[in-house]
């Protein structure tokens, strides 16, 4: 590991050996499972989900009702 220190703050930059793996999990059909266990047809299919900003939405609907 490597510390840095800019601006008063202190980083920290890990070597590859270091590192860990981060585990990502996904809500499918009503339960949690990680994505790397996916078969290639549903690591496709997470890949091409469309990710939603409700507040986006919600601003867009608001325009729409004004005009």
């Amino acid at each position: 590991m490597v510390r840095r220190r800019m601006a008063g703050r202190t980083y920290m930059k890990l070597k590859d050996e270091e590192r860990q793996r981060c585990e990502v999990y996904t809500r499918v059909m009503g339960y949690h499972r990680p994505t790397n266990s996916f078969n290639i047809g549903k690591s496709q299919e997470h890949k091409d989900r469309q990710h939603y900003d409700e507040k986006a939405l919600t601003q867009y609907a608001e325009e729409d009702h004004r005009a």
